[in-house]
């Protein structure tokens, strides 16, 4: 099993940026690719960028990439989200997950307990 614990989180000004990890323990990880997740209250989880496991990464639109980096470093255990250029609409809770580098939350099978993105405008 893969345990994930984000950090990151904070109030930042509108157009500025923060770095999010996503730190793992646990057996396996380099297998899994790692997917970043956000939630609303009241919506589905929305995909947001996802590293595999040899290091490529994936988007889930190319405004999304314009503005976010996902990375991760194997001999740390962890995988970085760089956000940059935020808006108000990026203000949720920011999850990590373990699973298959599909853009979907079912193809996830450990979560994080998510860290919070504030936007101020």
């Amino acid at each position: 099993q893969v345990q994930l614990v984000e950090s990151g989180g904070g109030l930042v000004q509108a157009g500025g940026s923060l770095k999010l990890s996503c730190a793992a323990s646990g057996r396996g990880f380099g297998m899994y690719a790692i997917g970043w997740f956000r939630q609303t209250p009241g919506k589905e989880r929305e995909f947001v960028a996802a590293a595999t496991w040899n290091g490529g990464s994936t988007y889930a639109s190319d405004f999304v990439k314009a503005r976010f980096t996902v990375s991760r470093d194997n001999d740390k255990n962890t995988v970085f989200l760089q956000m940059n250029s935020l808006r108000p609409e990026d203000a949720t809770v920011y999850y990590c997950a373990a699973g298959a580098p599909l853009n979907y939350a079912g193809a996830y099978s450990y979560w994080g307990q998510g860290t919070r993105v504030t936007v101020s405008s």
